[in-house]
């Protein structure tokens, strides 16, 4: 307990910390069109939260980011335990997922501004960009699993759906919801980018790139926020989901 009281106030302090070094940096370039200070953003951030069409906005980014990670979390976890099953699906599949690992987001963007309408662009990107987080973790954790329990249930001919299902499934859940965790930290970046450069009627992306268009710094910034906050939250309900699933952990 005072472990975790002593790392709240740490993590306090370090806030504290960015927050003055950017008043200071602020008052130092002493122009809001480069930097405004903190409390010129938190003011713009207010403007925000009470505009009539701020939940429009966040709930537009929130929709896709959301069926993007629905995507590829299914799509991630039903490869994932074939590839981890099966090591001629492995390594088939490996070249493609090395593929979509190492393709720049820009160029996904390009492509998919191509290719789909522009309130898709940034789902696409999304699924592109968790897909593999979710898929490699599953894989690596269906290696992980203790292989003498496999072959037990093997020698007592218990179906292979049933392996999957009370074997595997509970030994990789530590593993879906580290790579669902690293999936939605760096997915909401690649949407927010998706809708920076695809320009959908409504999005947080799109606001900020109007933002920019007229040198409203404060605005970007609080937008910059208002992303932070909504993918800290997400990051906060996929560790309590975990929490309550992965019951065998908790001491």
């Amino acid at each position: 307990m005072a472990s975790t009281t002593r790392n709240k106030l740490i993590t306090a302090l370090s806030i504290l910390f960015l927050i003055g070094v950017w008043k200071i940096a602020s008052g130092v370039i002493a122009s809001d069109l480069v930097l405004p200070s903190p409390e010129h953003t938190l003011a713009s951030t207010w403007h925000l939260l009470i505009s009539p069409d701020f939940l429009l906005i966040v709930g537009a980014t929130i929709s896709r980011g959301v069926l993007g990670f629905i995507l590829s979390f299914i799509l991630g976890l039903a490869i994932g335990i074939l590839a981890g099953m099966s090591s001629g699906f492995n390594a088939f599949f490996k070249p493609i997922l090395v593929t979509i690992r190492s393709i720049p987001i820009i160029a996904l963007i390009l492509l998919a501004l191509i290719w789909l309408q522009v309130d898709m662009v940034p789902v696409f990107i999304a699924f592109l960009t968790m897909f593999p987080f979710i898929c490699t973790n599953v894989i690596e954790g269906i290696k992980n699993v203790d292989p003498d329990l496999v072959e037990m249930a093997q020698t007592y001919h218990i179906s292979r759906s049933r392996i999957v299902k009370e074997v595997f499934i509970p030994a990789i859940t530590p593993y879906i919801f580290s790579g669902a965790s690293s999936a939605m930290g760096i997915g909401w970046r690649a949407i927010i980018i998706g809708e920076v450069l695809s320009l959908p009627q409504m999005g947080i992306g799109t606001f900020m790139q109007n933002a920019q268009t007229y040198l409203k710094v404060d605005v970007v910034i609080a937008w910059t926020i208002v992303a932070v906050v909504i993918s800290y939250l997400f990051e906060v309900i996929i560790r309590r989901v975990e929490r309550a699933i992965v019951v065998w952990k908790k001491p």
